[in-house]
């Protein structure tokens, strides 16, 4: 068997906006490099990476897809990522594990949201990245028209290493600028330059030129000095470019016709560089070491992904970074603290897993049944006992509550969400002490329905999502006296309690006291704690809507007894009832919670914006501007913001983000509590 190590592997991440034809393009690879017999199409749904029968009944990609082929002795891991923006946290593993990038554009559609924030993650995660533009065969396609508006939103370093022969029904092939050759028909085979291009081609090799130039001092001063840059200088330049971020070579092509495919292919192994290039970062004893990727080094492997099936079990992929791994067995855990045993590793091509005896530096794969491996975890060994920084997630924004539809559904629901949550990290479940309900977050809608129909498929739960209940509270505002005799005679030993409250406001957020000033013996010691008993069971459902009662003191001054007749749950009733006779008579209100709304916006949006916070009742406290982008600071209620993700997706085309953290509590507007009393009492003669 061929041992591949960090020199001889690429690991690619393909990114784009939905649509771009990433999925497409891995089943063109596939194909070329022999790795599948037969093409795929995601309008059939028989494609290698879009497996799950919801990316085949959806036709886009859910979960990152990892497909393993051999190129010219390399061996290539495509990571094929999801375009949706609701799925970004397979997008973040994918470039996690990456050692370059490749952001696609359609020619037809241009520059989208999800091609923005592509170029933003791949930014941040500091790789190395070609753009291709594909689709050159459909209606609209405009490379030029696409690469001047690349060098106006990502800036004059994103040059052409290759250009389109015709576009449209009149593609026909791909010039390559750095060798001036061209390349057409449907084996791709070299044909002249035509005429008509000659002009075209000479300016884009003049920028491309110029920009491999910039970004070498030795060769800037050779390109100033008017010296002509030999092919070698050139394609070194480039490849060092690529490296250091400052050249991004784009490039032409068609998925769907496998046009320009074979020279995309021959350019990712030329110009991305292989994982003995990439620096490793580990963590030992607290500080950060960097360091080449060594198969000589002690093992250092990154989970990156948990899937979780109901009949395989856990199926783990991770990244070797540091080190060799080999089937059958053991290493540790460094987060864990915990040996794990391995079993028999796999290569990856979608869903088919290809048996190996071990992974080398540099390489990506998975294995089955880990007992404590979860995603984020470092493999390591317990004499080198390295940690590797995880995949940062976005935090979940959009909430729903999960119901169990019927009976069956209950006792499995728990269980059932546990694991799916451990497959996704963008993904949380809690339950919500105040409502009693079971909250399940996200990115937004699509995830979390995507999440009850896995619920179904994997593990046989059917459940219903709806908005989560706000967990509104219930204070008094003025100060009040109130009295309950708790008295029954039924013969032989009857029962007798006296309480006597008062009942104060608090200020907000204080929560709920308990005193007492009972002189003379009005209510013997021993009874005290069960007048405080009630009045604290009371104070879970108040008058209004049945909600917590919060931010009052409640001080039982006086009351009596019965030598004979005096117990306990006498006056642990006593003490309750008084107390809501109480809540009754202080002017009951409802209080909601408040949260602080921080929204990040392109400037043309922020009017749109602020303008629906007004209509959300909310309270716009300041803006900051921050690179070409306004940071809008609100409180506002929760109620109102429970879809917010959805909300500010469709006010920004998708181009805002935002983040919510509780704030206080505060008095309910007269018109929204009377609503909320209203559907409570409803709810109360319906049940």
């Amino acid at each position: 068997m061929e041992r591949f190590g960090p020199d001889s592997i690429r690991n690619i991440v393909l990114v784009s906006h939905s649509g771009a034809g990433k999925t497409s393009l891995s089943e063109a690879i596939l194909f070329i490099t022999k790795a599948i017999n037969r093409l795929g199409k995601v309008d059939e749904g028989n494609t290698t990476s879009d497996y799950d029968p919801e990316e085949t009944r959806r036709k886009i990609s859910i979960n990152l897809s990892v497909l393993t082929c051999l190129w010219q002795d390399t061996k290539l891991n495509l990571i094929d990522t999801p375009g949706y923006l609701d799925f970004v946290g397979e997008v973040k593993a994918g470039l996690r594990v990456a050692d370059g990038a490749l952001l696609l554009v359609s020619a037809a559609d241009g520059i989208q949201v999800g091609t923005e924030k592509s170029w933003d993650y791949i930014r941040e995660a500091g790789l190395p990245c070609l753009i291709l533009v594909n689709k050159m065969d459909r209606d609209n396609a405009d490379f030029m028209k696409i690469l001047k508006d690349l060098q106006a939103k990502f800036g004059k370093k994103c040059v052409p290493l290759q250009l389109p022969i015709g576009a449209q029904a009149d593609f026909k092939g791909i010039v390559d600028l750095l060798a001036l050759k061209a390349y057409g028909g449907k084996d791709n085979s070299e044909t002249e330059v035509p005429a008509a291009l000659k002009s075209d081609v000479t300016t884009c090799r003049d920028m491309l030129v110029e920009a491999i130039a910039e970004s070498n001092d030795d060769l800037l001063e050779k390109y100033l000095d008017g010296q002509e840059l030999s092919g070698e200088e050139l394609a070194s330049g480039l490849r060092k470019g690529v490296a250091s971020g400052g050249v991004v070579p784009v490039l032409a092509g068609s998925a769907l016709q496998n046009s320009g495919t074979t020279l995309l292919l021959d350019t990712l192994l030329k110009y991305l560089p292989p994982p003995k290039e990439r620096p490793v970062v580990t963590i030992v004893a607290g500080k950060e070491v960097s360091s080449p990727a060594s198969e000589e080094a002690p093992l250092a492997a990154l989970v990156f992904k948990t899937t979780a099936d109901p009949y395989v079990g856990k199926l783990t992929y991770f990244r070797v970074y540091h080190g060799v791994i080999a089937s059958n067995s053991q290493v540790w855990n460094t987060n864990k603290q915990a040996v794990e045993r391995i079993g028999q590793l796999y290569s990856l091509r979608g869903k088919n897993q290809e048996p190996v005896t071990e992974l080398r530096a540099g390489d990506i794969g998975a294995v089955a049944k880990l007992n404590t491996t979860a995603t984020g975890d470092t493999l390591a060994t317990r004499e080198h006992p390295v940690t590797l920084p995880p995949v940062v997630f976005p935090a979940p924004l959009y909430s729903q509550a999960v119901s169990p539809k019927g009976k069956t559904d209950v006792d499995k629901m728990g269980p059932s969400l546990t694991r799916l949550v451990e497959e996704d990290p963008t993904l949380q479940m809690h339950r919500q002490t105040e409502t009693g309900e079971v909250i399940l977050s996200g990115i937004g809608d699509t995830q979390l329905a995507v999440a009850a129909e896995r619920l179904q498929r994997k593990f046989g739960v059917s459940v219903t999502l709806s908005m989560p209940k706000v967990p509104y509270r219930e204070t008094i505002t003025v100060s009040a006296k109130a009295e309950h005799k708790h008295k029954k005679q039924t013969g032989g030993h009857g029962q007798y309690g006296h309480v006597l409250l008062e009942l104060e406001p608090l200020p907000r957020g204080t929560g709920a006291e308990f005193a007492e000033k009972v002189v003379g013996g009005s209510i013997p010691r021993n009874f005290i704690p069960a007048v405080e008993k009630g009045v604290h069971e009371a104070l879970t459902e108040g008058a209004l809507a049945g909600y917590p009662i919060v931010d009052l003191r409640a001080t039982v001054y006086d009351g009596s007894f019965h030598p004979v007749d005096s117990s306990e749950i006498c006056f642990k009733i006593a003490g309750a009832q008084a107390l809501k006779k109480g809540v009754a008579a202080g002017q009951p209100i409802l209080i909601e919670p408040i949260v602080n709304l921080s929204v990040t916006v392109p400037e043309e949006f922020t009017g749109d914006v602020i303008g629906d916070l007004n209509t959300k009742r909310g309270r716009v406290l300041g803006m900051n501007p921050q690179g070409g982008q306004n940071v809008i600071e609100a409180q506002v209620p929760q109620a109102e913001v429970q879809r917010y993700a959805i909300d500010l997706k469709s006010l920004t085309q998708g181009r805002g983000s935002f983040s919510v953290t509780f704030s206080h509590y505060e008095p309910t507007p007269p018109n929204v509590q009377q609503k909320i009393v209203a559907e409570h009492e409803a709810a109360k003669a319906a049940a």
